[in-house]
């Protein structure tokens, strides 16, 4: 079955045509509620904008949505516990408004600089009066940005082409990373006391929450003027426009409200005050990198891929290129790990070894995970609900690394304790063939194997003697199941002994066990998702 893809919001044609070709796209109205609870029922996954309301009713109207997508940064319309308690990864746009954002704040900053806003409407009122409206330069003056992150260094970027001096208050930014951007690092009330401009860039955390307010206010340098094209809250409103009524403040422009829509605040009583209604990201280039962003990572999603962008998966952010290919292995390994254990494990320790370890490979972790569950619980495993999964059942799940390497450039190993004592490990590498990355296994439970491990595995334990891989073949082949590969291994002649196959279709349970006893072994088998799925 195709997948659907609801749209409850507009979106930019060039972000439907990301998902057309793959996905049954469907569109409604998500302000009109009963019709979007309909159209919720058949859908896998849902892109919304601001004005569609994502709470528990909804996802619980979906038991297939699988991911939600808000196409903007904010998730203010989005109930992610919600989703990550059903296994739905909610994913945004985090960088797709950072440009527009910072040109807005460039764009207050100059409007407060040459009161343009008040000029403009002065003249077209029928007024000129140009001594009034006599404004300031940038050029040698120091601005103070309060927050170096992405727009920040964007806002500082763009602002130091004036010919300003740039300072910047950031306790999370090393004085290294801010002295390659031109910029230096100091105290907030030192900020506040240098600075001709300020304009603020952090994000709304309890910790920023009117971190500029009345007694800051009194610190600052007569004649500033202030930005805020961030967050509402982060100034005190009320403060800032006492400050300006009395002329300790030059000036204000101000995008963002503590509560919004905002259509009253003093701070609108000033003609030195530019305001606006969170324009921030309110370009057509906005928007559609938006759209763009989200239907990638619906795309990703659905396809089963890591996604960088989903804000409810414990492993978030950007994966190295050379550590992706190692997310189908971790997640195969976790589900043979599970089949070869015939349960789940108390404990489990996921170990990443060789050159690869340079990087940040805790994804590797969380992929294992997934594939752990993916076999014994009912509900969908995904990603975003597998750690949960885990505590759930008090599993604990580490990540080693080491740097050194066995026999394998880069290897991955599932190593766990059973509750009754037994450990049981399976390990696996990929190997590049020009055109894709096979994923091998290369031991399970003590026993070295160099077999590819796509599609269906089963796994027979049984005692070394003449005939058994006959006898096996020859059941599985009058059924029409088709062996695409097969290794045995074996710890001595006529001791314990492994064999494992991979095969081209699934096996039901009872011809796995016939088989198993026809030979007198355990039997265990972990299935491709893709092919559970189908």
């Amino acid at each position: 079955m195709t997948p659907v893809v609801l749209i409850a919001e507009e979106l930019a044609p060039a972000a439907i045509d990301v998902l057309a070709h793959d996905f049954d796209v469907r569109h409604v109205d998500g302000t009109d509620r009963p019709a979007l609870l309909s159209a919720l029922s058949e859908a896998d996954a849902v892109i919304v904008r601001s004005a569609t309301q994502v709470d528990a009713e909804a996802i619980a109207a979906a038991p297939r949505l699988k991911v939600i997508a808000r196409a903007g940064v904010g998730l203010d319309n989005v109930e992610v516990p919600a989703a990550t308690a059903r296994g739905v990864m909610v994913v945004n746009a985090p960088t797709s408004n950072i440009v527009s954002a910072a040109e807005q704040a460039v764009a207050l900053l100059l409007a407060v600089a040459r009161n343009t806003a008040s000029a403009s409407a002065a003249l077209k009122a029928g007024e000129w009066k140009r001594s009034r409206y006599t404004g300031v330069e940038i050029q040698g003056k120091t601005v103070g940005v309060v927050g170096l992150g992405r727009i920040g260094v964007l806002f500082a970027q763009r602002i130091a082409a004036f010919g300003t001096r740039l300072i910047a208050y950031d306790p999370y930014v090393q004085p290294a990373r801010a002295a390659q951007l031109g910029v230096r690092l100091v105290g907030l009330e030192e900020l506040l006391r240098e600075s001709d401009f300020i304009s603020i860039h952090l994000p709304k955390t309890p910790e920023t929450v009117g971190l500029i307010g009345e007694k800051e206010l009194t610190l600052v340098k007569p004649g500033v003027r202030i930005v805020n094209a961030a967050r509402g809250g982060l100034i005190d409103e009320q403060a800032l426009a006492d400050a300006i009524a009395e002329g300790r403040v030059g000036g204000a422009g101000i995008d963002v409200y503590s509560k919004e829509p905002c259509t009253a605040s003093p701070l609108f009583a000033f003609d030195n005050v530019v305001a606006t209604p969170h324009l921030g990201a309110s370009t057509a280039e906005a928007q559609d990198k938006a759209g763009l962003a989200v239907a990638r990572s619906v795309k990703l999603a659905l396809q089963g891929e890591f996604v960088p962008d989903a804000v409810n998966v414990q492993a978030g952010g950007v994966v190295a290129e050379d550590v992706r290919p190692l997310l189908p292995l971790a997640e195969k390994l976790g589900k043979v790990f599970t089949a070869v254990a015939g349960g789940v494990a108390a404990s489990v320790t996921v170990e990443v070894r060789g050159e690869i370890v340079a990087n940040d490979v805790s994804v590797l972790k969380l992929a294992a995970t997934k594939g752990l569950f993916t076999s014994v619980v009912e509900e969908q495993v995904s990603y975003v609900n597998a750690p949960l999964l885990a505590a759930d059942r008090g599993v604990t799940v580490a990540l080693t690394t080491h740097a050194e390497t066995i026999d394998h450039a880069n290897l991955v190993t599932v190593r766990g304790a059973l509750p009754d004592g037994r450990t049981v490990s399976v390990s696996g590498t990929t190997v590049h063939t020009g055109t894709r990355d096979v994923i091998k296994l290369t031991e399970v439970d003590g026993f070295d194997l160099e077999l590819g491990a796509d599609g269906i595995l089963l796994f027979f334990r049984y005692a070394d003697r003449p005939g058994v891989v006959g006898t096996v073949g020859s059941i599985l082949g009058e059924t029409g199941v088709n062996i695409a590969a097969m290794q045995v291994a074996r710890r001595s002649a006529g001791g314990e002994a492994l064999m494992t196959l991979t095969v081209d279709s699934a096996i039901a349970a009872d011809l796995l066990n016939s088989a198993a006893e026809s030979i007198g072994a355990v039997a265990a088998s972990a299935a491709d998702l893709r092919d559970e799925e189908a």
